[in-house]
C-alpha cells in the first residue's frame, strides 16, 4: 500500500467519517494511528454509576481529542442524550504538579488519566463530589453549577462523603480532615502526620499488593470514622533516582524489600461528636497486614481482616463499639497463601457471606452472626471471581464468574438459602464487568468480545438492556471501522501442562495468512498472578500491529495466573520461574511443531512480571526463543516488595536456594548474544531500576551483547501516546531484525 493511501486512511479514521469508500477495505494499521486520538477502540464509559435515587447515570469518558483526559458525563435513565457535567479542561491544568502522595497513589491504582478520575454521589442525589488535581469540587445536579470546596497549597487525597451527607473527609499532608460542606469549616480528626507517621492513608504495601487503597472508613450513620495510623520508621530507605529529561531528583523511598521490616499499622475509632479516639487492638504481634476493614450494617461493630506476615492465616475480628473484648469470628488457613478478596457481605440479621478457596476453588459460604458455618453457597469446578450484590428480598447472591469457560466472564445469581445451580444473567460469548445496584434491581454492564469493543449499558434484573450508556457501535463512524475486516479474530485452544492442567492460549494470525507459508511468532505474555490475558475480549489495536507486520501473536496463560483452581494457581509457590516458565517453553515448542510456524523465529515480549518471564524464558537452557523484549522486569526477588514476593516465594531467608535459582543474573550464561532488548522507566518506584542495572552490569562483565532502552521520567508504566508510539516502533524494529533475517 502506498504511503499516500495510508495517510488518507488515518485522516479518515481521525475524523470519524460516516461514509467510507471500498478502497479502504484493507486499510493498513500503523503505529502512528494506534497511538493517536481518538482512541481506536472507540469511546468508553469508565466508572459508570447510578445515582442513589436510581434516576441518573454518571460516568467518566475520555476526550476524543485527548484520551488521557477524562470528563464527567451524565444521562437520564429514562432516555435522552448523554451530556457533560464536568469538563475537566475548565478546572484542570495540564501543568498542575500533583503531590508525591497523590502521584504515588495513582501509580498504585494504575490510574494514568488526568482530569476527573473519581467522583462520589451525595446520598440525596442532589450533589456530586469531584476530586480533581488535588482539590475538591461540588456539582449541583439540577443547575450543573460547580463550586470549589477546597483551595489549599496541599493536595486533598482520597476524598469520601459522609454516608448521611453534609460532610467530606480527606487526607492532606498525611493528616485526616473532615469538612462541613454547608459552612466550609474544616477540622483535623487525627494528630498531625509528618515524617514517617501518616494518618488515614494506606501504606505502600497495602496499595500495591493488597488492593487496599484507603486508610479510613466512615460508619454507616456518619458519626464515626475508623482510621489507620501508619508508622514507616521500621521500613528500609531505598535511595532512588528519578531521572527525567530535564534533570535528576534523589528520592529516599521507604521501600519494604522481601524479608525486611514492614510499616507498623494501628487502628482507631474516632467519634465525631465527642472527638474521642478508641484504639482497636490488633494483637501483640505488630508484624501483620491490615487487609480489610468493614462496618456492620448497624454501625455497632467494626470487622477487621488481619493477615499474618507469611499470609497463611487470615483472621476475621469483630470489635463491638458497645464494649467488650474483640473476638475472632473465623479463621482461614493455607499451606501456601490465603487469597484476599472484597466479598464479605453482611445481611440485615447479622448473618454474612464469605469467600474461601478451602475446597479447591474460590466459593461462597453463609455464616451465622456468631461465625458458625450454615452452608456452602456455590460449589463446582469453577471459581467465583467477585460478589456483585446481595438480594435479601429473594435470598440471592449475584456474582461474576467464568462459570462455563475460563476465557469468558459473566454475571450469575444463585440462592444462598438452599442448594441451587447458578443462573446466568448476562449473555455468553465474551467478557463482562458489572456494577449491580444494592437491591439487585438493575446493573450497569460493560461487555466486549473479539468483534465488539467495550459497550456499556444499563440492564434490568433479567439482563434486558434498558438503555445504552456508551454503545460504542463498530459502525462507519467508529475509529476502528476502517480496519475491522482487515485483521483476523483470535483463535483459542488449550494445551496440557506436565501435571495435566489445561493451559489456555489465543493466537492472532498475520494479515493475509497463508497456511502454506512459515511465519515468525511473537509470544506476548504477562504470566503472573495479577492478570489473566487469554480471554474472549476486544483485541488491543497495539497487538494488531504485529499482525500487520507479518507475525503470529501467541499468548498462553501459564500456571500461576488467576481465575483458576487453587492447584493451578499454587503450582508456582516458592518457585517463581519454575512451572510458569516450563509452560511458556512448552507452548513455544508446540508452536515449533505447527506447519505454518518458522521454528527458528520465535520471540517473546512482556512488561513487569511479563518482563521477568521474558528474561527467564530467554535464559532457559536450550530455549526455543531466539529474541525477547523485557520491560521493567523484576530480576532478583529479594529486590521486590514484601507482600507480593513473600506470598509466592516465602522470604529470602526461608527460601534462599530458589531465590538464587530464579535470579536472572545467575542464568545469563545461557543468553544468546544480541537476543535481548531490555527496557525500564528511569523513575520506577515499584520495580526499582536496580533490577535492570544489575543485569546490564552482569551482561557487560560477561561481554554478552544486548540492547537497552531507558525512559526518562517514567515510572512503572509507560503512559503517553508519544512514548508508546516510540516503544512499539522499537518493538517492531527489534523483532524485524531478529526474526525476519
Amino acid at each position: 500500500m502506498s504511503s499516500k493511501l495510508t495517510i488518507a486512511v488515518s485522516a479518515v479514521a481521525l475524523m470519524g467519517a460516516a461514509v467510507v469508500s471500498p478502497v479502504f477495505a484493507q486499510a493498513t494499521l500503523t503505529p502512528e494511528r494506534v497511538f493517536a486520538n481518538p482512541d481506536l477502540s472507540g469511546p468508553k464509559a469508565v466508572g459508570a454509576r447510578l445515582s442513589p435515587d436510581g434516576t441518573l447515570l454518571t460516568f467518566l469518558k475520555p476526550k476524543l481529542t485527548n484520551a488521557t483526559v477524562q470528563d464527567l458525563w451524565a444521562v437520564d435513565v429514562k432516555g435522552g442524550e448523554p451530556y457533560v457535567l464536568v469538563d475537566a479542561d475548565t478546572l484542570s491544568s495540564e501543568g498542575k504538579e500533583l503531590s508525591e502522595a497523590e502521584k504515588a497513589r495513582r501509580e498504585r491504582m494504575r490510574v494514568s488519566a488526568r482530569g476527573v478520575v473519581a467522583y462520589d454521589w451525595d446520598p440525596s442525589s442532589k450533589t456530586l463530589l469531584v476530586p480533581l488535581d488535588g482539590d475538591i469540587y461540588l456539582v449541583d445536579r439540577a443547575t450543573k453549577k460547580i463550586s470549589r470546596a477546597t483551595e489549599t497549597p496541599g493536595d486533598e487525597v482520597d476524598a469520601k462523603l459522609n454516608p448521611k451527607g453534609g460532610q467530606v473527609a480527606y487526607v492532606r499532608d498525611q493528616t485526616l480532615y473532615v469538612r462541613d460542606l454547608a459552612t466550609g469549616s474544616e477540622r483535623a480528626i487525627t494528630p498531625k502526620g509528618e515524617g514517617v507517621i501518616s494518618y488515614g492513608v494506606a501504606e505502600f504495601i497495602a496499595q500495591e499488593e493488597l488492593n487496599r487503597y484507603t486508610g479510613y472508613w466512615w460508619s454507616p450513620d456518619g458519626t464515626k470514622i475508623v482510621y489507620a495510623k501508619v508508622d514507616e520508621s521500621p521500613v528500609d530507605i531505598v535511595e532512588r533516582f528519578e531521572i527525567s529529561g530535564t534533570g535528576t531528583r534523589t528520592v529516599d523511598q521507604r521501600y519494604p524489600k522481601a524479608g525486611r521490616p514492614n510499616a507498623i499499622v494501628t487502628l482507631f475509632v474516632h467519634d465525631l461528636k465527642t472527638g474521642t479516639d478508641v484504639p482497636l487492638d490488633l494483637g501483640a504481634n505488630s508484624d501483620i497486614y491490615l487487609a480489610r476493614v468493614n462496618w456492620s450494617p448497624d454501625g455497632q461493630s467494626v470487622f477487621v481482616q488481619r493477615l499474618s506476615r507469611d499470609q497463611k492465616t487470615l483472621d476475621l475480628l469483630q470489635y463491638p463499639l458497645t464494649g467488650g473484648a474483640p473476638r475472632t469470628v473465623l479463621t482461614e488457613t493455607s499451606d501456601t497463601w490465603v487469597e484476599l478478596n472484597n466479598d464479605l457481605r453482611f445481611l440485615k440479621d447479622g448473618r454474612f457471606l464469605w469467600a474461601s478457596e478451602r475446597d479447591g476453588n474460590n466459593h461462597l459460604y453463609l455464616y451465622d452472626k456468631d461465625g458458625k458455618l450454615i452452608r456452602q453457597v456455590t460449589k463446582g469446578d469453577f471459581p467465583v471471581a467477585r460478589v456483585a450484590a446481595v438480594d435479601e428480598a429473594k435470598g440471592e447472591v449475584w456474582f461474576e464468574s467464568s462459570y462455563k469457560t475460563v476465557v469468558e466472564m459473566g454475571l450469575y445469581k444463585t440462592s444462598y438459602l438452599k442448594p441451587s445451580e447458578p443462573v446466568a444473567v448476562t449473555k455468553a460469548g465474551g467478557w463482562w464487568s458489572t456494577d449491580v445496584s444494592p437491591n439487585a434491581k438493575a446493573f450497569i454492564g460493560t461487555y466486549a468480545d473479539p468483534q465488539t469493543p467495550a459497550q456499556t449499558g444499563l440492564y434490568d434484573a433479567t439482563g434486558k438492556r434498558v438503555r445504552w450508556i456508551e454503545e460504542n457501535a463498530l459502525d462507519a463512524k467508529h475509529p476502528y471501522f476502517t480496519y475491522k475486516d482487515t485483521y483476523s479474530a483470535p483463535e483459542f485452544g488449550t494445551l496440557k501442562a506436565v501435571d495435566g492442567e489445561d493451559l489456555h492460549w489465543l493466537m492472532l494470525k498475520p494479515r493475509g495468512f497463508d497456511p502454506a507459508k512459515k511465519y515468525p511468532v511473537i509470544v506476548s505474555i504477562y504470566g503472573g498472578p495479577a492478570r489473566q490475558d487469554v480471554r474472549r475480549g476486544w483485541v488491543s489495536p497495539a497487538n494488531r500491529l504485529f499482525q500487520e507486520a507479518g507475525y503470529i501473536v501467541f499468548t498462553l496463560d501459564n500456571r500461576g495466573t488467576p481465575n483458576r483452581s487453587v492447584k493451578f494457581q499454587r503450582a508456582i509457590y516458592k518457585q517463581f520461574g519454575g512451572p510458569d516458565i516450563d509452560d511458556q517453553i512448552m507452548g513455544a515448542k508446540w508452536l515449533q511443531s505447527l506447519p505454518y510456524v518458522d521454528p527458528a523465529k520465535i520471540g517473546i515480549m512482556g512488561w513487569s512480571q511479563g518482563g521477568f518471564v521474558t528474561l527467564m524464558a530467554l535464559t532457559a537452557k536450550d530455549t526455543p526463543f531466539v529474541a525477547g523484549a523485557a520491560g521493567a522486569p523484576p530480576t532478583e526477588w529479594g529486590l521486590y516488595d514484601t507482600a507480593y514476593t513473600e506470598r509466592y516465594m516465602s522470604t529470602p531467608q526461608a527460601n534462599a536456594e530458589n531465590y538464587a535459582k530464579y535470579d536472572v543474573v545467575n542464568r545469563l550464561d545461557n543468553l544468546k548474544p544480541g537476543s535481548l532488548l531490555l527496557m525500564h522507566g528511569m523513575a520506577d518506584d515499584n520495580v526499582i531500576l536496580q533490577n535492570t542495572t544489575r543485569v546490564v552490569d552482569a551482561l557487560q562483565k560477561k561481554s554478552i551483547p544486548f540492547e537497552l532502552m531507558l525512559f526518562p521520567g517514567d515510572r512503572h508504566g509507560i503512559r503517553s501516546n508519544e512514548k508508546n508510539l516510540f516503544r512499539y516502533r522499537l518493538y517492531l524494529d527489534f523483532f524485524d531484525r531478529k526474526l525476519k533475517k
